[in-house]
């Protein structure tokens, strides 16, 4: 585990250590002379072996004599590379490498072929040479366009094709990498295939979704159109404009206004450049620039050396954006060229070629934002502080290629010591070493040449500006390594876009404006999935992110808020016993089973009275505890239900009416029996034996067979109600079978309505002590109760329902107390005296 855990810091050394470090930051003066916006012209380099120390004034010579005026920067690169591998004790000891290049130095492509030693016009030349140096092999060094490189693979026959090892410097191009065409051809730069997924990826960090493209019409530009737009529609990022420049110079002067005004009327703020710098496209874009069109170019590394006519001040809202080819930094290039003659290179010369790096830190140190470093005394500032010439990509590419050529060199003269044969002017045996060959620079990056084309490039982020007075200024900004894990490829440094342009965000670029917290994203048809209206989400949806393409219905416990963007829990709701109403009716269930206890202990009392006994005391008894649970039962509908509870609330309800209800017909049967036959017989045996009782246990199984049945066909079950009232989760006991629930209920009906009518017949009897007039009214009471139930049951809803429930048993269950037992309790407790045998007599005499 622990190994594990090193490996995966060790890998991450590197991007660790490049995020604690300060990034690098490069400035550079316009000369007045500077043709700004000139066509980049190609340059040829020949790398030839010599067999004597090679001394720095051999490359001052050389550079003084020979070195073109335009494209300075790559001479004086290939001088130090050179120098550098030529005292570098471990490679090719007892031999040097000098450079030459075609008379007239870097030309356009027309003009350099002419002057090609190994053109038509010059085959002596070329015979000669061959013939002085003894070597049938020549190793060219072609760049920075694809042109140049294309031109020297194409123009040889296949016998001289075979005598030239070509390497390249400039951007990668596909059309080089065709090795039927260029058998003999090495590009030097990687790959641009990250490059599309680099720009995506600057994009999503800065939500920047709506961007224009400008590239040439032509093969490699489709081909990058193709892979951006593939990276583009995962990430849903979207083109506001594409311009596929004419690569004829006719064609696009024809079209140049349509470009012109697409760009000025595109509401995009970021402008992708993409193609060859020695094209119209390159006109295209300085002419943009000097119109001071108010946009942040995105470019590659050959871009940078384009600069303004039109000087501006430092601002977020434009710029360049360069992706450059990650190197590690080259150190000492300045202190070389300045060796070679310090009185033609000075540092104000120097800096008119090509990019100065210098101590981002310290320049930090002396300048809150860097628009406080634009003026003429923060220049002589610069100035003063220590700077070193820095590689430009394309330079780099020729330090690679320097190395290369002298390893591949070098091991081709280790086996000729080996095999004692002469190999150097083999072409087919050093291209067989050359592209096998892999080292480490000695700047500490890998180089292989088997895996080159296999490459992917990683890149530097820098911000490119121009000052006044010809100041030019680049920072860079961020990273991006495809070799990394997905998400953590792209490091921006917000510190130095602060510093460098006072804030931490980029000019916006986005097609619609972002739909906040509770919209969502409605997209127009024919029109781009960046483009959009906001619309609120529904009723009960709500969306937290921006942009989102559909709301989230809340869960069924949960409601969305005004603003819909979260969703809060509902509220609980059932009749509990903190509710006033809940508690209200739990005091009063109480209350009346109180009540009932003290009538109960009353008759128990005064049992052997002939009030108690005349009217039947056993009845009375099962009658008053039948009441007592009627009261209790009402405390089960109060409170949050469960499964239990549902299932008891109805069988118990259902079960003590029964026997409440049946006692009351036992006891109405009982009085009328007790009048009508009053014979000895069989009749007469019934009143003596308690036989009435059987009425109560019959009524009642036949209640238990009918709770039965709804607890085996559709039992009780707990119901959850959250949309009835917003806001709330209702939760209430399902009936199960509603029909199993009415017939329960009816049931209880049939049993009222009988008593009521056997009490209503016997009402007028007469007897001291009859009861019937008092069943009568009690079950007159206890239908109505029951019937007004029904519709107001079925008219509400949530707890009010089970408020409605709960009440009805109270009410009817009171009534049967009250109406049977308050009378009778007022005569023993008060009444004492018409509590006797006496009263009983006197009453039936008269």
């Amino acid at each position: 585990m622990f190994t594990l855990i090193f490996l995966f810091l060790l890998l991450n050394i590197p991007l660790l250590v490049s995020r604690i470090m300060h990034p690098k930051c490069f400035w550079r003066m316009k000369q007045n002379n500077d043709k700004d916006g000139d066509l980049l012209t190609g340059c040829i380099f020949f790398l030839l072996r010599v067999q004597w120390p090679v001394e720095k004034d051999y490359f001052n010579h050389i550079l003084n004599t020979q070195t073109p005026t335009e494209n300075k920067h790559f001479p004086m690169a290939l001088a130090f590379s050179l120098d550098e591998v030529n005292r570098n004790p471990d490679l090719l000891p007892n031999m040097s490498f000098i450079f030459e290049f075609p008379e007239g130095g870097c030309k356009t492509v027309p003009k350099l072929y002419s002057r090609m030693p190994f053109s038509e016009k010059n085959q002596d030349y070329y015979l000669n040479y061959n013939c002085n140096e003894e070597t049938t092999c020549l190793v060219v060094l072609s760049g920075p366009d694809w042109a140049t490189s294309a031109m020297v693979g194409t123009s040889l026959d296949p016998y001289r094709s075979q005598q030239i090892l070509q390497l390249t410097y400039g951007p990668f191009h596909p059309i080089l990498s065709d090795h039927e065409k260029f058998p003999y051809l090495y590009q030097m730069a990687p790959k641009d295939t990250a490059l599309p997924l680099a720009m995506v990826s600057l994009m999503l960090h800065f939500s920047w979704n709506w961007i224009g493209l400008a590239i040439l019409d032509n093969d490699q530009g489709t081909q990058f159109l193709s892979h951006l737009r593939r990276e583009m529609e995962k990430n849903t990022v979207c083109f506001a404009f594409v311009s596929m420049i004419p690569v004829n110079m006719h064609v696009y002067m024809s079209r140049a206004e349509v470009y012109y005004k697409q760009i000025m009327t595109s509401s995009t703020n970021i402008v992708i450049i993409y193609g060859d710098t020695d094209s119209t496209l390159a006109v295209s874009f300085r002419m943009w620039e000097s119109l001071d069109i108010k946009k942040i170019w995105v470019t590659t590394s050959q871009w940078d050396v384009t600069t303004s006519k039109r000087d501006f001040a430092i601002d977020s809202s434009h710029g360049t954006l360069s992706f450059i080819h990650h190197h590690s930094e080259i150190f000492g290039f300045k202190k070389f060229v300045q060796t070679l003659n310090p009185l033609k290179y000075s540092d104000e010369y120097l800096t008119g070629l090509g990019w100065m790096n210098f101590n981002c830190e310290v320049s930090a140190s002396k300048c809150e934002t860097l628009k406080n470093c634009s003026s003429n005394a923060s220049l002589q500032w610069l100035m003063r502080q220590p700077f070193d010439m820095a590689f430009s990509d394309d330079g780099y590419d020729i330090y690679n290629a320097v190395y290369t050529v002298a390893h591949a060199v070098h091991e081709m003269l280790l086996q000729q010591v080996d095999d004692g044969e002469e190999h150097y002017g083999n072409c087919l045996k050093l291209h067989s070493f050359l592209r096998k060959t892999h080292f480490t620079n000695p700047v500490g990056e890998k180089v292989n040449m088997n895996q080159r084309e296999n490459l992917q490039g990683e890149y530097d982020i820098f911000q490119i500006w121009n000052f006044p007075n010809g100041f030019g200024f680049k920072v860079k900004i961020g990273e991006y390594s495809p070799y990394f894990p997905l998400g953590e490829q792209l490091h921006i440094y917000e510190d130095v876009i602060e510093w460098s342009t006072g804030n931490r965000q980029m000019l916006p670029s986005v097609c619609s404006a972002d739909c906040g917290p509770g919209f969502r994203k409605f997209l127009k048809e024919g029109i781009a999935a960046c483009c959009f209206d906001c619309i609120p989400c529904p009723e009960n949806e709500v969306s937290n992110e921006t942009n989102v393409d559909k709301c989230v219905r809340c869960p069924e416990d949960q409601y969305a808020n005004r603003e819909q963007d979260q969703c809060i829990p509902k509220a609980v709701i059932f009749l509990n016993y903190e509710d006033p109403l809940g508690m209200a009716l739990a005091f009063m269930a109480l209350w009346f089973f109180v009540f009932t206890v003290l009538i109960f202990g009353i008759f128990v009392k005064h049992h052997d009275t002939p009030l108690v006994k005349a009217n039947n005391r056993n009845l009375s008894y099962i009658l008053l505890i039948s009441l007592m649970f009627c009261f209790l039962c009402a405390l089960l509908f109060i409170g949050q239900p469960n499964s239990a509870s549902c299932v008891l609330q109805q069988i118990t309800f259902g079960f003590v009416f029964t026997v409440a209800v049946s006692t009351v017909l036992a006891k109405t049967v009982t009085v009328l029996l007790a009048f009508i036959f009053t014979a000895p017989g069989r009749m007469r045996y019934f009143l003596v034996s308690g036989a009435s009782n059987y009425i109560i246990v019959i009524c009642t199984l036949i209640q238990i067979i009918l709770c039965a049945i709804w607890l085996q066909v559709s039992p009780p079950s707990i119901d959850t109600d959250a949309y009835s009232v917003h806001g709330q989760v209702i939760i209430v006991c399902n009936k199960g079978s509603v029909t199993a629930f009415y017939f329960v209920l009816g049931y209880h009906g049939s049993l009222a309505f009988g008593s009521f009518i056997v009490a209503f017949l016997a009402r007028n009897l007469p007897d001291k002590f009859n009861e019937a007039k008092l069943l009568t009214f009690s079950m007159l009471l206890f239908c109505s109760v029951w019937v007004t139930f029904l519709p107001v049951f079925h008219s509400t809803k949530g707890k009010v329902m089970v408020v409605v429930e709960v009440f009805s048993i109270l009410v009817s269950s009171a009534g049967l107390l009250g109406c049977i037992f308050i009378p009778k309790c007022y005569i023993i407790l008060f009444k004492p005296e018409r509590n006797s045998l006496e009263k009983i007599r006197e009453k039936t005499s008269s």
